[in-house]
């Protein structure tokens, strides 16, 4: 998949600015889906040239004008073509992963403190994902929410999400148990 269909699915929520693009990204998108600003805004004017969202600049006193981005109906009919085809595999090149599988050669201590460090930045994610998800709810109960909104792909991708941050720290207190009973029997 290219970045192409998690712009436009993100333009589902309204039209935005590359600005406001961006925090969607970061708040709501990034738990399957990474970008940077820069790839965002090239995207943005592929996709415009390409006639798949509508672009408008918007005049403003003393900031520079800003351009709104809107799905237009080709990028809705687009998008709707997408969510019918087959998703290919998912591919995971994880560094920490090939650290781990070589721990029994390498420095058990250093392997340790990278899967803590893992575990940290799974923790902090999922803070982060509980305030948002906190927000999408709007103060309904969650089977009350996805009974009434009008929109939602963005909570049920934030609970993927949610249970992958989960499963990560499950998986790595395993690990940092499973290394430390090793090292104990070392010593």
């Amino acid at each position: 998949m290219s970045l192409k269909y998690a712009v436009l699915a993100a333009l589902l929520e309204g039209e935005a600015s590359g600005y406001d693009l961006a925090k969607i990204f970061d708040v709501s998108v990034s738990n399957f889906w990474a970008a940077t600003p820069q790839q965002l805004y090239r995207e943005l004017d592929r996709l415009a040239g390409e006639g798949l969202i509508d672009a408008r600049v918007v005049p403003q006193e003393r900031r520079p004008n800003k351009r709104m981005f809107g799905l237009s109906e080709a990028g809705r009919a687009d998008l709707a073509a997408f969510t019918a085809r087959q998703p290919k595999p998912m591919a995971m090149r994880d560094e920490l992963m090939v650290k781990v599988q070589a721990a029994d050669a390498g420095d058990l201590d250093a392997v340790r403190a990278h899967v803590e460090e893992r575990m940290s930045w799974a923790q902090g994610k999922l803070a982060r994902y509980e305030r948002v998800r906190h927000h999408l709810l709007g103060g309904l109960g969650e089977d009350e929410f996805l009974a009434e909104a009008e929109r939602v792909g963005p909570y049920l991708t934030l609970l993927g999400g949610i249970a992958l941050e989960q499963e990560y720290l499950r998986w790595g207190r395993r690990v940092l148990d499973v290394l430390d009973r090793r090292a104990s029997r070392v010593s």
